[in-house]
């Protein structure tokens, strides 16, 4: 019974942890995370900033893994190219720029700055939202490969602030 109470308390400790962690990453040059069902390790997506806090025109954003012991590590080769790197970017104007994620890539984003900080704005549930993470459910494979089952995408609506979400089906 005593073991039973000791291993429920460290799964509440370390769901808590989580969003902790969740809520203290929240600078302005952070834009979204990916969390998946593999692990606790997430893909953070920030924003390139220059000395003048300007986005650059080349690589806006920053890709990298944040580890579950907090460390941070770059996504490798296939990392990028297959799962979680950027399709494509494109400047729209001074600090806006359009992004496609391998991951999302019917799910156009637009990077811009509100309220003195950058946020990453996609449709989530039909409406104009603030991307604030992204859920990938995933089962393992024999070859290795992971099968996406979900993707559920999170956020706030852009107009009102309410809480957003939609989860994704794999075609």
């Amino acid at each position: 019974m005593r073991l039973l109470g000791v291993t429920l308390l460290s799964v509440i400790f370390s769901l808590v942890s989580l969003d902790a962690f969740a809520a203290t990453s929240n600078k302005a040059d952070h834009l979204f995370f990916i969390e998946r069902s593999k692990n606790r390790n997430l893909v953070q997506y920030d924003v390139r900033l220059t000395e003048n806090n300007d986005i650059p025109d080349s690589n806006p954003v920053t890709i990298y893994w944040v580890l579950e012991d907090g460390r941070q590590q770059d996504l490798n080769t296939l990392e990028r190219k297959y799962a979680y790197g950027i399709d494509s970017h494109e400047k729209l104007e001074k600090n806006r720029f359009r992004l496609l994620l391998i991951a999302l890539k019917d799910r156009e984003i637009i990077v811009e700055k509100m309220k003195g900080s950058f946020k990453a704005i996609v449709a989530i549930g039909g409406k104009t939202s603030i991307l604030e993470r992204v859920y990938v459910e995933s089962k393992e494979r024999l070859a290795g490969l992971p099968r996406v089952l979900y993707i559920d995408l999170f956020g706030r609506s852009k107009e009102t602030g309410l809480p957003m979400n939609e989860r994704i089906l794999p075609k």
